[in-house]
């Protein structure tokens, strides 16, 4: 039971591999499900085994490049928020890796396109990317609030103005590969942002 299991987590796995792979590479419309289940060698039969269709499978990919750059439970957002400009340090530098990582980059695009055309990968952007890391950069600056380690206000907005420029970086990143351009005066962007932004708030 368990080796069937795990069998068939592994076959998701690859399936998810390959779709993202084939998305970034001919985008939603020119990947099909049975370009995805030759990718990897199954039966377009199998595939729907474990999704139902392109989009639930185009959906279950995006969450991975929306993703929130780490998941903390509370106790975790505690801990490394009492550690002041570190935390937000962490939070810039993951979703740093997240920008210049090829295959992610190339899905962004892609998912800024469909996001104008599908009502539910909107919800789900909304919901896997902003709610979520909005959420766990209020609870880290209520926290260094209440111990003194920021200057008192609106955690969410403060959020809302920490991880803003973030996106555009990405954003503006995105759109320089589009046109083969040059990344490389934004590489310590990130940076930047952090010590600009932690000075503008620390007690």
């Amino acid at each position: 039971m368990n080796t069937q299991h795990h069998k068939k987590n592994t076959t998701k796995q690859k399936i998810l591999k390959a779709a993202t792979a084939l998305f970034s590479e001919y985008g939603y419309k020119g990947t099909s499900v049975r370009k995805i289940a030759s990718e990897i060698g199954i039966k377009q039969s199998a595939l729907y085994n474990h999704f139902k269709n392109k989009e639930n499978i185009f959906l279950e990919v995006s969450k991975d490049i929306f993703t929130t750059p780490f998941s903390f439970d509370d106790e975790e957002i505690k801990q490394n928020a009492l550690k002041g400009k570190a935390f937000i340090s962490k939070f810039a530098q993951q979703y740093k890796l997240l920008t210049f990582d090829k295959n992610s980059e190339k899905m962004f695009r892609l998912l800024m396109i469909e996001l104008l055309q599908n009502r539910e990968l909107r919800e789900q952007f909304m919901s896997e990317f902003h709610d979520k890391n909005v959420k766990i950069l209020a609870e880290g600056f209520f926290i260094m609030m209440q111990n003194s380690l920021v200057r008192s206000g609106d955690p969410m907005i403060m959020a809302y103005e920490f991880i803003s420029t973030l996106f555009y970086i990405r954003l503006q990143v995105t759109l320089l590969r589009f046109d083969s351009k040059s990344t490389d005066m934004l590489s310590t962007q990130f940076e930047k942002h952090v010590d600009y932004f932690w000075e503008s708030i620390k007690v």
